[in-house]
């Protein structure tokens, strides 16, 4: 959650006291016209040797304890109004993304069509995909002849990527239950909260084992609202794939087959996409346009933060006071 500071803006919790100022006016009135009439008065037969005296500094002196008095009152009735600072600051909270990696890892996946070959090209792309979206949960499920979860969703980037690295082939029955996988990734996002939730399908063969058919899967991720974008991986034609023979491992050309057709239906009805991957930079390409398209949310929310700053006009206004009072007591000292 990132907070920035946006605005300071000077704020009353009473405004209506300040109302309360309008009875300097009167008081101001009062001093100039009558005021003066209340001081203390001595009779003289002549004021001519007072004159001189009569002028200067002190006499401008003598209104200074009105003024403090004035500031005084001024000042109170402010503090009395709750004078605050609000600085409003902007929230942003992520509205993330569910995401279930789904990841062929049947032997067919060693064809080394892409480089160093389709599993390990697909790990690495899965890697970088992660690494991009650190506020999204994202889980991973392998399947070949059977399926399992190997990571749950989870924002625990450093586990996955971890969890993604140690996949390989021969964990499992080998066989392409395209079905099992994507149902397995079903379960789990099924019951997500999150606003968006989609699978992301990687397949280089044809359905052939499995006790849950791919159209079934779909049907399910329509249902509860799983967006599935579906990766055909292989090239064209033929591909390099490594097989044991008597003299070692050797690499012998075998069509590839991949069932673009029920891979166009399964996005399709979900709402997502399909894709064709024939090499790594293809690859990389279908994983850049899933991220653009499924991007996460940012909302902002604005709150102020108030700070109360009454006090200062309250010590304000006492030091005027006992200011007043000083200056009464030793520069305009009176006769008692």
């Amino acid at each position: 959650m990132k907070i920035p500071e946006i605005l300071d803006i000077p704020q009353f919790e009473n405004p209506l006291v300040l109302w309360t100022l309008i009875l300097l006016a009167p008081y101001i009135i009062w001093y100039s016209i009558w005021g003066r009439k209340s001081w203390a008065m001595l009779k003289v037969s002549t004021i001519t040797p007072l004159k001189k005296a009569a002028g200067g500094l002190y006499r401008y002196l003598q209104h200074i304890p009105f003024v403090l008095r004035c500031f005084v009152f001024a000042l109170i009735i402010i503090a009395l109004a709750r004078p605050r600072s609000s600085k409003i600051f902007e929230a942003t909270s992520v509205e993330g993304v569910d995401i279930m990696l789904i990841l062929d890892i049947s032997t067919s996946m060693l064809a080394q069509d892409f480089k160093p070959n389709r599993l390990n090209a697909a790990k690495d792309i899965a890697i970088e995909f992660v690494s991009q979206r650190p506020t999204d949960r994202i889980g991973l499920a392998v399947f070949a002849g059977e399926s399992f979860i190997q990571c749950p969703p989870t924002t625990d980037q450093a586990t996955l990527i971890n969890l993604i690295a140690k996949v390989q082939t021969g964990l499992i029955t080998d066989g392409t239950a395209i079905g099992n996988g994507l149902a397995t990734a079903v379960s789990r996002l099924r019951d997500s909260d999150a606003k968006s939730k989609l699978a992301i399908l990687m397949t280089d063969g044809v359905n052939n084992s499995g006790n849950v058919t791919p159209e079934t899967a779909g049907e399910i991720a329509k249902l509860h609202k799983i967006r599935v974008y579906a990766i055909g991986i292989g090239s064209n034609g033929t591909a390099p794939y490594p097989v044991q023979t008597p003299y070692g491992i050797q690499m012998i050309q075998q069509p590839v087959e991949i069932d673009e057709a029920l891979l166009k239906d399964i996005a399709t009805q979900t709402g997502g996409q399909y894709f064709r991957a024939t090499d790594n930079t293809k690859l990389i390409e279908i994983y850049s346009q899933i991220n653009e398209m499924e991007k996460t949310k940012n909302l902002i929310d604005s709150f102020p933060v108030y700070k109360e700053e009454f006090l200062i006009y309250a010590m304000a206004a006492f030091a005027l006071l006992m200011l007043e009072i000083l200056i009464r007591l030793f520069v305009l000292r009176r006769i008692p």
